[in-house]
């Protein structure tokens, strides 16, 4: 296939771009460290807080500051482009990623710990935005689906990798500073690759659409999309901190702990790449919305009432949940904007919401256990924020107006 081309407008003419391949390659490079920085740590979390004597709230704060960044700073994403170009501010996130990883592996410093927690954050929450922006430009419309779905699997690929490897490589390099700081050599990776890329496209060449007026505050149909983002995400992110210190309680070694968080991330890579290709077939997306919150009520519920029958089966079906769920609530984005605009107008209300929402689960989560002592509550109060989405996604009916 012939490379893209991305017109020049200081020279007038064409610039070719890299071929196909070297886009996604350069793509996939900077995709796989969106989630590590979170999945990272709660393999480790309880070995973290009784080295650093932090209570259970603030150790989940190390999972929810990223989620809160994703939701304060992704609206500045558009912005910054605007200034400087998109490739280039991707490449000044995958750089801040690089930097606050390493700054949480330099040692026991509990400040330089949440620091470097924050600036990953921060970079995470602007290359998150801007990233699904560059696949529509650089991409023609008949890729985007399969550049999506290889965006998707890599960004939860190297998610799974975090918390299948998180404990072994604390045993193998003699810490857990040294385990969180090992994934410097994966964000590295991610800046040499996306470097010559960014070279290649000049950096006012790809600007970022910016939103047409305000956020769609007054829109009904905006704040249900809102809220059903805030509910799925403040479970899985709520999951994703306390799934393996749940099972370390029932008496799991970390290492098989992380194992099985490995497994739920794992099963977030099969149905969010399946829950989009079905909306396509079905018009009425609560169908879909529905099974989704099902699939995430039976694993939470499951875990709670019967944690050591079935953990694997319960791992995997809340993962299989929560990442249908995760999809379709990007589907659902696109589907009631009736514009480009409008949809970059309700994608930044929707990830402001749901984002600020749900970094509060992790918080609240481990502030439960030091009030009780034990995860068991988690569960049934995650079961029934799904049922609560449940609720919310039957609102999501075919008429609803569409965001202008």
């Amino acid at each position: 296939m012939a490379p893209l081309t991305q017109p020049n407008r200081h020279a007038g003419r064409p610039r070719p771009l890299p071929s196909f391949w070297t886009m996604v390659w350069a793509l996939l490079a900077v995709a796989v460290n969106l989630r590590v920085t979170i999945t990272s740590v709660p393999p480790l979390i309880d070995t973290i807080s009784a080295d650093l004597g932090l209570s259970h709230a603030m150790a989940g704060v190390l999972t929810a500051l990223p989620v809160l960044c994703m939701g304060l700073f992704a609206p500045l994403a558009g912005r910054l482009a605007d200034q400087a170009g998109a490739a280039v501010v991707v490449l000044c996130s995958a750089v801040a990623i690089l930097l606050g990883t390493i700054a949480r592996g330099l040692g026991d410093n509990v400040a330089l710990l949440y620091l470097g927690t924050f600036v990953a954050g921060v970079g995470i929450a602007i290359a998150s935005t801007l990233l699904p922006h560059l696949v529509k430009i650089f991409f023609r419309p008949k890729r985007v689906g399969l550049v999506t779905g290889l965006y998707m699997a890599g960004m939860l690929g190297g998610a799974t990798l975090a918390s299948a490897v998180a404990v072994p490589l604390a045993e193998r390099l003699g810490s857990w500073q040294a385990s969180l700081g090992a994934w410097a050599v994966l964000a590295l990776i991610g800046v040499v690759v996306w470097a010559p890329f960014t070279v290649r496209v000049h950096p006012r060449h790809v600007r970022a659409e910016a939103p047409h007026g305000g956020l769609p505050w007054r829109s009904v149909t905006a704040w249900t999309v809102a809220i059903y983002l805030a509910l799925q995400s403040w479970c899985f992110y709520s999951s994703v901190a306390w799934l393996a210190p749940t099972y370390v309680e029932h008496g799991w070694s970390t290492t098989d702990a992380g194992y099985l968080l490995a497994a739920f991330t794992a099963a977030q890579i099969v149905s969010g790449l399946l829950g989009p290709a079905m909306s396509d077939r079905v018009r009425d997306m609560r169908v879909l919305l529905l099974v989704s919150a099902a699939l995430g009520i039976i694993g939470s519920f499951g875990i709670y009432l019967s944690p050591l029958a079935a953990p694997w089966a319960w791992a995997f079906v809340l993962g299989l949940g929560q990442g249908s769920a995760f999809s379709l609530g990007l589907v659902l984005l696109v589907r009631y904007a009736k514009s480009p605009s409008a949809t970059a107008r309700l994608s930044g209300m929707g990830f402001l919401v749901c984002y600020t929402l749900a970094a509060v689960g992790p918080l609240a989560m481990g502030a439960v256990r030091d009030r009780v002592g034990t995860l068991t509550l988690t569960w049934p109060i995650l079961g029934a924020i799904a049922i609560i989405q449940g609720f919310v996604a039957l609102r999501l009916r075919p008429g609803l107006s569409q965001v202008s």
